[in-house]
């Protein structure tokens, strides 16, 4: 559980002074970082938990949590990352 804790921490410090924030839903904030930290322990890296990794080094490292959400589509459209792990303010 202080894994968990600790990586939520981290990703509250990378929120400030950014244009997106954790989202509110606490029980989904910890439920995607149990995700990623099973996906460190599977894979060797903190992977986002709702993609799914090919297996080719160079593609799946733009899927490392937090991954470049800000220029894909869903977080223009809905304002939030693919897993709505971040949510824009």
């Amino acid at each position: 559980m202080n894994e968990i804790n600790e990586l939520i921490k981290i990703w509250g410090n990378f929120c400030k002074k950014r244009e997106f924030k954790l989202n509110e839903d606490k029980s989904v904030v910890k439920m995607l970082a149990k995700g990623v930290l099973e996906n460190e322990k599977r894979l060797g890296l903190k992977y986002c938990p709702c993609r799914i990794t090919v297996g080719k080094k160079e593609e799946d490292y733009l899927l490392i949590c937090p991954c470049n959400f800000l220029i894909q589509e869903k977080w223009v459209k809905n304002n939030q990352c693919w897993c709505s792990l971040f949510v824009r303010r």
